[in-house]
Order: structure tokens, then C-alpha cells, then sequence
């Protein structure tokens, strides 16, 4: 695969329209677990490798454990994510799938149980914003860096 054009030296000021949703997301007082929990699991659903790869590293360093990391993929079959968290993952697949899922009654109750309404917008924008990166780097096939290739002897 092979990158498309670098959408950030195209059109700067729409990267950073981006980048500013993005500092609003770092900054809106969501704990950083759900951040990553969001940015990771929406990346997760539509393949961003580039975002995925980030995402990863990221949660590493904040102190996310592997487990919680490695099986953000299959969440609905380990009991690693509390309810909280497990309400906010089905709430970022709803949103993520939206054109298959319409946002179910059953996700967004078990998302209010949760959150507040204040919270419950601040994730939603969370969600529209890493949805838009995903669609920036797979769209224009970024590529993510290689730290260093594995050799499976």
C-alpha cells in the first residue's frame, strides 16, 4: 500500500480545522482512559493502521495495561472493561457504525447510565473526531512508521 498525497500539505487549513477539534477532545476533561478507549476502538472498526499503531503507543505510555489494550478488538468477550467502559465501547460502535446501526435505544441507554449530558456530547465529539482522522488516513492511505520489522524464527 502506498500513500495517496499528504492531505496535510494539500490543505493545511483543513488540517488544522482538525487539529483544533482535536486539542478541544484533549482538553474537554474526559479521563484519558476513555479517550484512548475511543480513539483506539474506532480506529479499530474502521482499519486504520496509521491511527491504530498511534493509539497503541499512546495507551502504552499512559499506563493502559496489554490486556486492555489487545482486546479492545473482541471487548464484548472479556470481562476486562468495567461497565463504564464497556457502555462507552458499545456507544463508539453505534456511533462509528452509524449507517448500519442507527444508534440503537439500547446503546444509548446503557451510555446514559454512565455518563451526563455534558459527558455524553464531549464523547460524541471525541468519536467524530477520530472518525474524521480515520477517514483522512485511510482515505489518503497514511502510512504509519515501522519501528522494527519482527522476525518469527
Amino acid at each position: 500500500m502506498h500513500p495517496r498525497f499528504n492531505f496535510y500539505k494539500a490543505a493545511p487549513d483543513a488540517y488544522k480545522a482538525v487539529a483544533d477539534l482535536e486539542t478541544y477532545v484533549q482538553n474537554s476533561g474526559l479521563e484519558r482512559r476513555f479517550i484512548h478507549l475511543i480513539k483506539l476502538r474506532a480506529s479499530i472498526i474502521n482499519g486504520c493502521a496509521y491511527c491504530v499503531d498511534m493509539h497503541v503507543k499512546e495507551s502504552r505510555h499512559d499506563g493502559l495495561s496489554e490486556q486492555w489494550i489487545n482486546l479492545m478488538s473482541v471487548w464484548w468477550e472479556s470481562p476486562v472493561y468495567d461497565d463504564k467502559e464497556r457502555a462507552l465501547l458499545g456507544w463508539v460502535d453505534a456511533v462509528t457504525k452509524i449507517s448500519e446501526t442507527g444508534i440503537p435505544d439500547s446503546a444509548y441507554e446503557a451510555f446514559k447510565a454512565h455518563f451526563s449530558e455534558e459527558e455524553m456530547t464531549k464523547i460524541t465529539v471525541a468519536i467524530g473526531a477520530i472518525n474524521v482522522w480515520n477517514r483522512l488516513a485511510v482515505g489518503f492511505r497514511a502510512q504509519h512508521p515501522i519501528d522494527k520489522v519482527a522476525n518469527a524464527a
